[in-house]
Formats: structure tokens, C-alpha cells, sequence
């Protein structure tokens, strides 16, 4: 492709060309003079030349002998230099590249056809990158007359193996296969997600949420993506495509298009399937989905390309581990991580928000708005200090078992803990310094994880690396959402999370013995705030989920907060106290290892 690129510029450069033959001239009545045909070996020489001195020859070799203009060179010189065996001139030549704006059109398709998928990974990973750097996708292949998109997932999801799933992905995945979109919806019920997004259940229990087999297909084929040797039948049966058709049909609908990134970001954790995902066209989508001003959306893509960047990233990120900052290469030196681990209800973005404003929220104003963030680590804290590495994760919660249709029962802290240090340790955390910020049940699970990694020698740099611990309304000794549940008929069957929480669990008062010992041992430095007002939970449920007393840890500050469970993590501006508060608390904890 680079020789066909060039020979087009050597063409704008011969000087004899005949006019264009009219329409009803036909080629064989062109008769070529002999200047004509000079011309034109001398323009092949040009590029075969030019080919052998830039693709080829030395990079040393000066280009005195070839004539082509200035401006054109540098296009073929990055490129030459992207190439190179020595990593720190590949990565100074994309961000040579990715800061250049002057450019005509034609050159950065020069650069989009002619770059390797090094190359094209570190444009889309480069804040300042022109879109014009990334061609569009490869037209998809046209459906089947006799199929429609739905039926085509349901046929890539009856492609994939039935082995290695639990029994809960198991049963929803032959929902997927055998049932109607009509019946589907009828037969959800409950409250059920892969996703950690119950909250919006919680809040009108009397409707059952709509389904469609499209999205039944998605959720199961995230849990499929999750095996390597799945990701490799996707891939095989066309599943890159056909989940980009998706992708292009549901613009509209971001929760689609979140769950077929959270695919495509399962299936970059492999890396011999990097070529045929860049080659798909996705790296265009993603490059166009980082600049997204919607927060969810850019994080989604900064995570599928972090996973494909192998020339920068060490570490991996599994479903549900998002880096809020930095999301793009940086030349920032990162000398500390802070993670945050949401609650009961909760997930990685939305329960992070900037306590909700009434007339803001009425304005529409965009999420990067000075006046509003739906992301306060990202937006707030990653401006306040820009050395730290910052995560959310992300896990399923649920306050009701009722009318929940998977056959397996829901995950023990226990067992959440557990996979979450795994997926974590891949991340890279432990190889800096850590802050754990917590929320309600999210904090229980920081201290699990923290005391079953002081248990695995291969954990023991989570153990020495950190540093402190935020707890938001962490129900230490315990919850009274459990007691409430029995009189209440829409928490008829708790889930086992809030089971966990009942005031007289055995299993709870073991923990918080255990990790209040623990943490004296390792001077964890700790701060803890808790609501004093009650909270709402639909239009009919109000309770006070965590008392003062139940969030005293017994080492730490206690701050009480006059707002309720879920508006603690949530300050209502940036000079706000519950924000200047763990801001401070992150400043001093971290002081000498940020100095360093």
C-alpha cells in the first residue's frame, strides 16, 4: 500500500502529462509518446528509490537524492521511524505523529494505510490524535435474506461451547437460544444482572425490566468471553462483525453498546487475536468512543485498548477493572494507584457521581461540565493529583433473591473477594503504593481481600504497598437491612450479600476481628465517614442502612455526614467537605511516595 501511496505523489509531480481522454476515447487509441513514456519510468525509479531509501535502506540515508517536498518526507520518516527495532523511537514517532495537525487529508490516509497495528494502537491510545489517522471500519458482510441480527447472535451463541460456565451463565444462555423476545421479558423477573446495576430496580420494584434476546445474548456472551478458548469461537465464527453491525444499529442505546465493548475488551486480554480485532475495523470505533464525552463510554473503550497496547501496558485489565486515569499514553509519571470498590447496589461509574442536582440535571449539561461530573475520581481527582494511577471496579450486587430465576445462588463475599484480588493482581496492583476507597458493602470486601492476600506469599505487595483505607458507611458490625427485609414483601428473599450483612452473622463479626488486628499490625492508615440520615429505596421503603456505631472500624477518624447511604460517597461540589476530606486524606497518606 506505502508504493501505491507514493506512486501517487511522484504522479502529481510529472510535469508532461497529457490531458484526460474524452469520454468516448478508448485506451487503445492513446498512442504514449516517447516523453510520455520517459515520464513515466522515471516516476517508477522515484518510487522503487524511494521504497528501498525509507522502507528499507538506512534510516541514516538522506533523501538528497530524491525529489520529493519537505512535508512529504516527514510523513515516510515517522513511518520509517515507527518501525524501528528501538522501542523509544517507535514511541516517539507516534507521538510525533499524534501531535501533528497540519497535515493534508491524503496524508493521513499515507499514515492509516501504510502503519503497523503497533502504530495504529498508539495513535488511538494518544490524546491529540486526529481521527483522520484510523480508516473506516471494512464493509461488513451483508445478512442472510431468510436471518435477522437477532437470530444471527443466537446462532453465535449456540456456536460456542456449553463447558467451563457456571450453572447461572448456563441457564440464561439456553434462555437466549430457545425463547421469544415476548417471553423473555416475561420470564426475567427479579432482579438479575451480570453488571452491578440493581439500583435502578431497587428504585420501582413494581416493574419488571424489559429484555430483549439481543440483550440476553450480550450478557451471556460476556461471561463466554471470558474464556480464551471461547474467544477464539467467536472470533472463528464471525463474531467481530457481527458484533460491530450491532454496535452501528444501537447508537442509540448505550447499555448494547457497553456490554459488546465489554466483548471486545474480554477478547483483546488475548493476545494472539490482537491482528484480526485491528484488522476488523475496531480500533477506528474505539479511537472515535475514547473522545466520547460520556465518561462510561470512553472508559469502556480506554480499557479494550489498554488490553491491545502491549507496546506500553504490562498489565491487563479483566471485566469489570476500569482505569479512570490516565486513560491515554502519558508521559506522567505514575507513582501511586487508588482504588474504589462500590457497595451493595452500586457499580464502578454511576455510584461515584456528584450528588445529584436537581436544576442541573433539568439543563442536560454534558457530563465533562464544570458545574457537574458523573465521575468525581476521574474528573476531580485525577486534576487534583495527576500521578496517580485510578481504578473502579465493578461487580454484580443485589438486595432480593425474589423471583430470581438463576438456579445458583448468589456470590459470598468470600468468594467476590477472591476473584476480585485475582483480577486485580493483573492489573498491576501492589507494584505501587495503594489507597483503598470503599463504599457499604465494598468495604467489606477491601478487608477479605486484604486479609486473604496477607495469606498468599504471591500477594504479598498488595499487603506491603498499602497504605490506607476509606470507608464510606461500611457496616462493620453489621446492617439492619437484613431484619427489615422479613417484614417487607419486596425483600421477601434477600439476597445472600444482605444475609452477610445481618447484624447477628458469625461470619461478619470473624472479619472484622480479624482485619481490626490486622490493621493495627500494619498501621494501615484508616478514615471512615457514615450517613445520619435515612435513606429512600423505591417510594415505599425508608430505612437507616448503616448506624454510627455499626461504622466505627476502631482504628481511624469517624466523621459522621448529614446525608443518606447512598449520597456519602457522592459530594455535592468539588470544595465540598466530604470531597476536601478524602482529597487530604489521599495527599497526606501518599505524601513521600509522590515526592519520590
Amino acid at each position: 500500500m506505502s508504493l501505491a501511496a507514493y506512486c501517487i505523489i511522484c504522479c502529481r509531480r510529472i510535469g508532461a502529462s497529457t490531458p484526460p481522454p474524452q469520454s468516448t476515447t478508448y485506451w487503445r487509441d492513446i498512442r504514449i509518446t516517447y516523453q510520455a513514456r520517459k515520464e513515466l519510468h522515471k516516476a517508477v525509479r522515484k518510487v522503487l528509490a524511494t521504497s528501498a531509501k525509507i522502507l528499507r535502506g538506512p534510516f541514516a540515508d538522506t533523501f538528497s537524492t530524491i525529489d520529493v517536498e519537505d512535508h512529504e518526507c516527514a510523513v515516510w520518516l515517522l513511518l520509517r521511524k515507527s518501525q524501528s527495532g528501538d522501542r523509544t523511537a517507535r514511541l516517539q514517532a507516534v507521538q510525533e505523529m499524534s501531535e501533528t495537525h497540519h497535515w493534508h487529508d491524503y496524508q493521513y490516509r499515507i499514515i492509516a494505510q501504510a502503519c503497523d497495528l503497533r502504530t495504529l494502537i498508539g495513535l488511538a491510545r494518544s490524546k491529540e490524535s486526529d481521527l483522520r489517522f484510523f480508516l473506516p471500519p471494512p464493509p461488513l458482510p451483508s445478512l442472510n435474506e431468510d436471518t435477522c441480527i437477532e437470530e444471527e447472535l443466537r446462532q453465535l451463541l449456540a456456536s460456542l461451547p456449553q463447558t467451563e460456565l457456571d450453572e447461572c451463565i448456563q441457564y440464561f444462555t439456553s434462555l437466549a437460544l430457545s425463547e421469544s423476545s415476548q417471553s423473555l421479558a416475561a420470564q426475567k423477573g427479579g432482579l438479575w444482572c451480570f453488571g452491578g446495576n440493581g439500583l435502578p430496580y431497587a428504585e420501582s420494584f413494581g416493574e419488571v425490566p424489559s429484555a430483549t434476546v439481543e440483550m440476553f445474548c450480550l450478557e451471556a456472551l460476556v461471561k463466554h468471553s471470558e474464556i480464551p478458548t471461547h474467544c477464539d469461537e467467536i472470533e472463528a465464527n464471525g463474531g467481530l462483525q457481527l458484533l460491530q453491525r450491532l454496535y452501528q444499529l444501537h447508537k442509540d442505546c448505550p447499555k448494547i453498546q457497553r456490554n459488546i465493548m465489554r466483548i471486545i475488551g474480554n477478547m483483546a486480554l488475548n493476545e494472539h487475536l490482537h491482528s484480526t480485532i485491528v484488522h476488523s475495523g475496531w480500533v477506528s470505533i474505539l479511537a472515535e468512543a475514547m473522545k466520547s464525552p460520556r465518561i462510561m463510554e470512553a472508559s469502556h473503550a480506554a480499557r479494550t485498548l489498554a488490553n491491545l497496547d502491549r507496546e506500553t501496558m504490562r498489565e491487563k485489565y479483566q471485566d469489570g477493572v476500569y482505569v479512570l486515569h490516565p486513560q491515554y499514553r502519558t508521559s506522567q509519571p505514575i507513582k501511586a494507584d487508588v482504588l474504589f470498590i462500590h457497595g451493595l447496589m452500586g457499580a464502578a461509574f454511576k455510584t461515584w457521581r456528584q450528588q445529584d442536582n436537581e436544576q442541573l440535571l433539568t439543563e442536560k449539561i454534558l457530563e465533562d461540565d464544570a458545574r457537574y461530573t458523573t465521575c468525581w475520581p476521574k474528573t476531580w481527582l485525577a486534576r487534583d493529583c495527576p500521578a496517580l494511577r485510578i481504578i473502579s471496579v465493578e461487580y454484580d450486587t443485589s438486595l432480593s433473591d425474589w423471583r430470581t430465576r438463576c438456579p445458583m445462588e448468589r456470590k459470598s463475599i468470600a468468594f467476590r473477594s477472591d476473584e476480585l484480588l485475582r483480577k486485580l493482581r493483573a492489573a498491576g496492583v501492589g507494584d505501587r503504593p495503594v489507597i483503598w476507597v470503599s463504599h457499604s458493602m465494598g468495604g467489606l470486601l477491601v478487608k477479605k481481600m486484604l486479609l486473604e492476600a496477607s495469606k498468599k506469599p504471591e500477594m504479598s505487595t498488595v499487603i506491603n504497598n498499602t497504605r490506607g483505607i476509606i470507608f464510606y458507611s461500611v457496616p462493620h458490625h453489621g446492617s439492619h437491612l437484613a431484619e427489615y427485609s422479613v417484614n417487607i414483601r419486596y425483600l421477601l428473599f434477600p439476597s445472600l450479600e444482605v444475609k452477610e450483612l445481618s447484624k447477628d452473622s458469625p461470619a461478619l463479626k470473624t472479619l472484622q476481628d480479624d482485619f481490626l488486628e490486622f490493621a493495627k499490625d500494619k498501621n494501615f492508615q484508616v478514615l471512615n465517614f457514615v450517613e445520619t440520615l435515612p435513606t429512600y429505596i423505591g417510594s415505599m421503603i425508608k430505612l437507616h442502612v448503616v448506624p454510627v456505631e455499626s461504622a466505627d472500624l476502631g482504628i481511624g477518624d469517624l466523621i459522621p455526614v448529614d446525608v443518606d447511604h447512598l449520597n456519602i460517597c457522592k459530594p455535592k461540589k468539588k470544595d465540598a467537605f466530604l470531597y476536601q476530606r478524602t482529597l487530604q486524606f489521599i495527599c497526606e497518606t501518599l505524601a513521600k511516595d509522590l515526592e519520590d
